[in-house]
């Protein structure tokens, strides 16, 4: 195992020292791909395809995109005015009622304001049963219609990036088991840079699941380590939402298509900052392992599998933390 965390910490070494090197060059620059969800099944054959291949580049170059027309801007709109409301129209007392229980908490609240992190945040297990808060009234309702959408739109893209990978359309969604999938969301509270007490909004770390969706208010802060080890600025366009791959399509795929080392970064914030990351996962149960379509002489099995739910308390978490555990499930490389 210490031969396998070696390994992968060698590559996050090598891509941060490139990002280092390119801090004051900005030829390097990547402008992140635009995927349009309603093209993805457009009745258009050659439309159909010209997107499908775009999505199919997007998450072997990327590992990331922006994705539009996906779920309703008033939907959207809605869900940021609701995780507002909740920050704004409760006090810190109200909100610390979701402290930390047990390990089978449903919703949880969390505040740090350090060196190494800087947010408030609720965390909220979204799916196969939706958990919210009942402070505000605009809350509990507005969030659930965006992550009703937004649950639509993952069984949407996994259609799509099954038929990319080469399998039947419903291929990801069988084997994560999406229709109980665990999902989990956070919302997110980041101060100003002059109230924080450091650069950090949130360190570096990659997300385990399918992949995770971001919606927020304003942009600043999240950065993306790209392929090339550039850090890339997020900046999301109005009715965009982000999308990231996560942990478990990497295992699946056997490292085709990779989960990306992101931050939060607060230099650059001028006002408070909400957004929503929803982490869009297996059902708890799935056990997950590269496909044996992606394995052969010249690639062997890079990761071990193990349950979901496995997963994301090996490193002693609880479910809802939603933790990455990808450095522990690489596999040695054979010499």
């Amino acid at each position: 195992m210490a031969q396998s965390v070696g390994i992968l910490g060698q590559e996050c070494f090598d891509l941060k020292n490139k990002a280092i090197a390119h801090l004051h060059d900005y030829s390097f620059m990547e402008e992140i791909p635009t995927i349009d969800y309603s093209l993805l099944f457009s009745k258009d054959h050659n439309e159909r395809s010209k997107s499908l291949e775009h999505i199919g580049k997007a998450c072997q170059e990327f590992g990331f995109f922006y994705l539009i027309n996906g779920v309703e801007e008033r939907v959207v709109e809605g869900a940021l005015k609701g995780i507002s409301d909740f920050f704004e129209l409760t006090n810190q007392e109200e909100r610390s009622e979701y402290l930390k229980k047990n390990s089978m908490d449903r919703i949880r609240w969390y505040l740090r304001s350090d060196a190494g992190e800087n947010r408030e945040n609720l965390k909220i297990v979204t799916h196969p049963e939706y958990h919210c808060p009942g402070k505000p009234d605009s809350c509990k309702d507005a969030i659930g219609e965006y992550l009703k959408g937004m649950h639509e739109v993952e069984l949407g893209l996994a259609k799509a990036i099954s038929t990319i990978l080469g399998y039947e359309e419903t291929y990801i969604e069988k084997e994560f088991k999406l229709e109980v999938g665990f999902d989990v969301a956070t919302f997110n509270l980041y101060p100003p840079s002059l109230q924080s007490k450091g650069s950090i909004g949130l360190a570096e770390h990659t997300d385990p699941g399918f992949f995770v969706s971001l919606i927020q208010n304003v942009n600043g802060g999240l950065q993306m380590l790209s392929h090339k080890g550039n850090w890339i600025t997020v900046n999301i366009p109005r009715n965009t939402i982000f999308i990231g791959i996560g942990d478990h399509l990497e295992i699946l795929t056997n490292g085709k298509y990779k989960s990306h080392i992101h931050q939060v970064i607060l230099d650059n914030n001028k006002v408070k900052r909400i957004s929503m990351a929803t982490l869009h996962g297996p059902s708890l149960d799935t056990f997950v392992a590269p496909t044996p379509g992606f394995i052969d002489d010249s690639h062997p099995p890079t990761y071990r599998g193990m349950t979901y739910k496995e997963s994301l308390e090996l490193n002693g978490f609880d479910e809802i933390d939603v933790q990455s555990s990808l450095i522990q499930l690489r596999m040695p490389l054979s010499l």
